[in-house]
């Protein structure tokens, strides 16, 4: 494939115009990859982006379980297949991105498949790893709990469940404890001591199960008792933990990363400074997760977010406003007591959490409260606490012990201490004032300054799984006015913005970020575009949406159980329309998810069984019922074109926006999943690579697939054309005005002098001769709210208003006709919902 031109970021590489993320396990290695490589770069991307390609857990199907970091995935093919994979993408002109994960590894069953961890197990406080490792030194003695077992210590060794061998670790000629399939290793010197004395004399202890709940003294991935984190702010623990995949960026191999949740490491800003000194300014994405209007720091050295930030505004900006007072009526019927507000489920999902989820990291904070303030009286201490943590309204502030404090971030502890006093009895309000002033890293007299900056540090680490597992993971999944919007980094009681603010989200982007990532689809989003693209119309149409549900209702009738509540019941209506046609046992692994994670009638620990196989029996009858599904037929067909304008709509806002967009795994067509693992599952690419065939060979396209298809090949071939209209440092962004709201258009572009005329690339068996093009090379139009629109009679005598010249439309199937100045909406989407135009000199 002939090389396109790029634009070089700091450190001499190619900054991506897209890039295309990729799952890669043993079920899709790297040599599956490759294979896949010619397909990709067909489509007009620059960069393959790769899920964690570091040694995972074995069965691991998404890598973020790390255990060795001095080697590469084996199930997937090991180094030489990478290395296989990296040839042939550079050979089809492709670069390669790579998931990072720096926050934690996994503990695998068979531990000595994690040396470090091994090493630190078997020797414990004065291991040659244990600087490596988050944990409580203090708690248990000075050993590391593990809680693994069924049944507590005692019953399992009567059971003789528990057991020495000398078959074990990696050579498998070493002592080893051995418990069903875990297994681990025996301190030197203990191995002739009674089995009951051996264990106790192990620098770990064996612990029943749940005592990870409140008593594990290792910080974890959110509430993933099995990852441990990692201390990456140590340079010895960076160096080492990250030296393979240096080397493969210092070598060609890699020319960029994804840092996977930056919010849980102690200092984010020194990571992602160490790792830009490393990489001299490698382009790098973190995935931070902003909320509302929060700004990502200015002082971060990276290239911006991982796109959920985008992915709000575009699903906003199309997103129909209408609806909300027939919305609101509608859940208000379903929701439980209590529940009609969002601010009101988020505030007791928090809490929730805080008091049980995360039971284990309040208490190792509390033991540095207790520290540092031993006269305190610890209840009321406790209670401030746990509302400040509740009344975090982000992941985290950013204050690092020793420096000079950002007020921006002070603000922000400020603010939810403010929020913290409604949750708070008076008489513990001045707890309250010490909680936030050991937050800020403030020593009273008397106070031990490295008690109050671990507490700073570990404060704000706490924050962001409070806020992911209590909003993300269970305030999200009890509360569904519209459950399309309830998305990671989402603000699903705000679901529409005007295009003058989405615009104004742009140019902001333009000035601070404009190399970030944008997405629509990932391995986390709860649903997938496409179904939140479906969703959308019961916005647009809300009172039919509301007798389509209550009809829906009247059709269920005979499946419901009396255990079926209002809330899940309209949860399930949502999930089947927007997933059409789902098959059975699909909904029944969503619906399971969605009710533990809710933890209202169920959980995943001590879960209802009766209201578990109630609601699974309701959701798979409804879904199998041939009533039902003329139903929901009926509803996809009415609003067939509402939901063409919005699948077309947001990817190409997505594609032309500020910054490189991601395309999540066979997105190129509508992929209609939910929340993994529903997510992650095999692509059809024959059937793509089949679609993009036809359509470059002239072909129209046959359906909505081939038209997502068409729009998405389109510009991303059109970015890589002319990387300097979207990534250059002189790439422009302008909103361009219409005469209806039910259009948003926008023009990106380059200051500066003309380019090479970009007919080619669009998906087309004709050729042209090259032509210049002015500066402001593209304009994207979208329709909004498709069905309102064509209610009021279609576009009428409705304009955009075009910057100077002759525009040309990409997306039409003749690209023969010209508009300039204020052209007529009808005619320039005449053929597709949306425009990709391209001016001609």
């Amino acid at each position: 494939m002939p090389s396109a031109p790029v634009v070089v970021g700091p450190s001499g590489r190619a900054v991506p115009t897209s890039t295309y993320r990729l799952q890669i396990h043993g079920g899709f290695g790297f040599d599956a990859a490759a294979e896949q490589a010619a397909y990709i770069a067909s489509l007009g991307v620059s960069h393959l982006y790769l899920s964690p390609i570091l040694q995972p857990a074995p069965g691991s199907t998404h890598g973020y379980d790390v255990t060795d970091h001095s080697s590469l995935n084996a199930e997937a093919g090991g180094r030489k297949a990478f290395d296989r994979l990296v040839a042939e993408a550079h050979e089809c002109g492709l670069g390669i991105i790579v998931d990072v994960v720096p926050n934690h590894v996994t503990v695998p069953d068979a531990t000595h498949l994690n040396p470090a961890l091994w090493t630190l197990l078997k020797a414990g406080r004065d291991a040659a790893t244990a600087s490596w490792f988050d944990i409580d030194w203090s708690a248990h003695d000075g050993k590391v709990l593990m809680p693994v077992l069924g049944a507590s210590l005692e019953d399992v060794l009567s059971q003789g469940e528990l057991s020495l061998a000398r078959d074990g670790g990696a050579a498998g000629d070493e002592a080893v404890l051995r418990y069903y399939d875990h297994e681990y290793p025996v301190a030197a010197g203990t191995e002739h001591l009674p089995l009951a004395d051996l264990v106790a004399a192990q620098h770990y202890r064996l612990a029943n199960w749940r005592a990870g709940a409140d008593e594990l003294n290792y910080r974890r991935f959110f509430d993933v008792t099995s990852l441990l984190a990692v201390r990456v702010e140590d340079p010895e623990v960076f160096d080492a933990t990250h030296e393979l995949l240096l080397s493969l960026f210092h070598e060609g191999a890699i020319d960029g990363f994804r840092i996977d949740h930056p919010d849980g490491l102690a200092d984010p800003q020194g990571y992602l400074d160490r790792l830009a000194e490393a990489t001299g300014g490698a382009w790098v994405v973190a995935e931070k997760i902003l909320e509302g209007e929060e700004q990502l720091p200015e002082s971060w050295r990276c290239a911006g977010t991982t796109g959920y930030d985008t992915l709000l505004r575009v699903q906003q900006a199309l997103t129909s406003s209408a609806g909300d007072e027939v919305l609101d009526r509608l859940w208000a019927e379903h929701a439980a007591q209590g529940r009609a507000s969002l601010d009101d489920v988020v505030t007791e999902s928090k809490e929730l959490v805080v008091a049980t989820v995360q039971a284990a990291e309040v208490n190792r904070l509390m033991g540095l409260v207790t520290s540092a303030c031993p006269q305190e009286e610890p209840g009321g201490l406790r209670a401030a606490l746990e509302a400040l943590l509740v009344s975090m309204d982000r992941y985290r502030a950013y204050l690092v012990p020793g420096q000079s404090q950002d007020r921006d971030q002070l603000a922000v502890l400020a603010a939810a201490a403010e929020r913290a006093h409604g949750l708070l009895d008076p008489a513990n309000h001045p707890r309250l004032e010490t909680i936030l002033g050991l937050a800020r890293g403030e020593v009273a007299p008397g106070m031990d300054r490295d008690v109050v900056d671990e507490f700073m540090v570990r404060f704000q680490q706490t924050c962001g799984p409070v806020m992911a597992k209590g909003i993300e993971d269970t305030a999200f999944y009890r509360w569904f006015r519209l459950s399309g919007a309830n998305e990671v980094g989402g603000h699903p009681s705000h679901l529409s913005i005007g295009a003058d603010a989405f615009h104004d989200f742009e140019s902001r982007q333009l000035a601070a970020w404009p190399t970030t990532m944008t997405t629509l689809t990932t391995h986390d989003t709860k649903r997938s575009e496409d179904v939140r693209a479906r969703l959308m119309t019961l916005a647009e149409s809300a009172q039919e949406w509301a007798e389509w549900v209550h009809e829906a209702s009247d059709l269920g009738a005979a499946h419901r159980s009396s255990l079926v509540d209002p809330a899940t019941e309209y949860l399930v209506w949502q999930t089947v329309l927007g997933a059409w046609a789902i098959v059975p046992d699909r909904i029944e692994t969503y619906v399971l998810k969605a009710v533990r994670e809710a933890k209202d009638h169920t959980a995943w620990v001590d879960g209802d069984a009766d209201y578990e196989a109630a609601v699974v029996g309701f959701s798979r009858a409804v879904v199998a019922d041939a009533a039902v599904a003329r139903h929901i037929e009926t509803w996809l067909s009415l609003h067939a074109a509402s939901v063409r304008a919005n699948v077309l709509g947001q990817k190409l806002l997505q594609l032309v926006a500020v910054g490189v967009p991601d395309v999540y795994q066979g997105a190129e067509l509508q992929v209609l999943t939910l929340v993994d693992p529903d997510n992650r599952g095999a692509v059809d690419y024959a059937e793509r690579a089949e679609r993009l065939a036809r359509l470059d060979a002239g072909e129209r396209a046959r359906d909505l697939d081939d038209e997502k298809l068409w729009v998405t090949t389109t510009a991303l071939r059109l970015r890589r054309e002319h990387p300097q209209w979207f990534v250059g440092d002189d790439a422009s962004y302008e909103r361009l005005e219409s005469s209806t709201p039910h259009a948003v258009a926008l023009t990106r572009g380059r200051t500066g002098a003309a380019y090479r005329d970009v007919r080619s690339v669009a998906p087309s068996s004709q050729t042209h001769p090259s032509r210049e093009v002015a500066p402001g090379g593209v304009v994207a139009v979208v329709t909004r709210e498709a069905d309102r629109l064509a209610a009021a009679g279609g576009f009428g005598e409705a304009t955009v208003r075009l910057p100077e010249g002759r525009w040309r439309n990409l997306l039409c199937d003749t690209r023969a006709d010209t508009f300039e100045g204020d052209a007529s909406l009808a005619d320039v989407l005449v053929d597709l919902p949306v425009a990709l135009m391209v001016r001609e000199s």
